[in-house]
């Protein structure tokens, strides 16, 4: 399906660990619940932030860990924190919805809608969401993108000096084994996957064509993106799909690591954007601390350090950051294609794409 089947609407992207705790993310453990009630008796002096991978740093100097000091430090408010894959943080919180210990929920598309359509999220309009363009948040206000992204693939530079062109040169032999992408309807980059293969392939079909043949080179499903990064830093992988914020972050302690956007072979490079979205979860147990962060986070000043602090792009419009990240995210987009995906049709036909690709891969 050209541009039209998987063209339009609004946004989505994100293993790791917590707050005051330690949690991890992809296996989703943690102990929220307890930091909730604690919180709750301390006079509502905590916010609770289930959230895909890619903007806190395992050293403690990513957007996430910037941006939340300053609000603890400015509203005296903690932030419990905890991440893993985009579908998974939807999926918790689907089974927490009778007893809901999530205030706010950052995902990527499809997820963010796929919440939406579960009656996870409430309205809420964060200070700042006028300045956001209207296909990076949702018309009722439910959503609101706090930081743009786009979707890509890395490889090893030491390895792969050159980066490959197109998806055909993924099919020879000498990656076999050495190249793995995150699982569709899992992972945000995983179906991020699936979507892109069927916007450069023209449509389904011929989308599950290709993958069914990739396979062959494939290592196998990841629930988490973020871990195959240092997986192809180190030359356990030459080639993984990712997003151009998360990757570029990665790449400041990953000196291996690059960027590249794969084209259908006569074609041009092509990706789309893959922003962190964020919601206001229904019946949050803080849902005024709630509030507050997601003004927080649309606020100049935190806008102002994604690009420096966190290597993504600012979601507000009237935030036009000129550091040296910026000036880097901007050559590394040059001369790449940006399609708009149907999210509407995506959101009614994930199911069926993701069976599609499994019967195509057998996995």
């Amino acid at each position: 399906m050209p541009s039209k089947l998987l063209l339009r609407s609004a946004a989505a992207l994100v293993a790791g660990l917590a707050l005051t705790v330690s949690l991890t993310a992809c296996g989703g453990s943690s102990s929220a619940g307890s930091a909730d009630s604690a919180g709750s008796q301390g006079g509502e002096k905590v916010v609770t932030v289930y959230s895909a991978d890619g903007l806190k740093s395992e050293k403690g100097d990513g957007w996430y860990d910037k941006v939340f000091a300053d609000f603890t430090k400015k509203t005296g408010i903690e932030v419990k924190y905890v991440e893993g894959g985009s579908g998974e943080m939807v999926q918790r919180a689907v089974r927490e919805k009778t007893n809901t210990q999530a205030d706010v929920l950052i995902t990527l598309p499809p997820f963010i809608q796929q919440a939406d359509g579960k009656g996870l999220l409430q309205a809420y309009e964060p200070q700042g969401s006028d300045k956001v363009n209207g296909a990076d948040k949702a018309p009722d206000g439910k959503w609101t993108s706090v930081v743009k992204n786009y979707f890509g693939f890395i490889h090893n530079k030491k390895e792969l000096p050159e980066a490959p062109k197109t998806w055909e040169e993924l099919l020879d032999a000498k990656y076999k084994g050495k190249l793995q992408y995150s699982t569709p309807g899992v992972a945000g980059d995983g179906t991020a996957v699936l979507i892109k293969a069927m916007h450069d392939f023209g449509g389904k079909e011929p989308a599950m064509e290709y993958l069914k043949k990739l396979q062959a080179n494939n290592v196998g499903p990841s629930s988490s993106t973020s871990k195959l990064a240092p997986k192809t830093d180190k030359g356990e992988l030459l080639v993984a799909n990712g997003d151009v914020q998360m990757n570029f972050a990665q790449s400041k302690s990953m000196p291996n690591l690059g960027i590249w956007f794969p084209a259908k072979d006569g074609g041009k490079p092509t990706s789309f954007a893959l922003p962190y979205a964020a919601g206001l979860v229904a019946k949050a147990p803080h849902s005024e601390n709630g509030k507050k962060l997601l003004d927080h986070l649309l606020g100049e000043e935190a806008q102002k350090l994604v690009s420096e602090v966190g290597g993504g792009f600012p979601a507000r419009t009237d935030v036009k950051p000129t550091d040296a990240n910026a000036v880097e995210l901007t050559k590394i987009m040059g001369g790449v294609e940006i399609f708009e995906p149907d999210w509407a049709d995506i959101d009614k036909n994930l199911t069926g794409y993701v069976d599609a690709w499994k019967s195509a891969t057998g996995s």
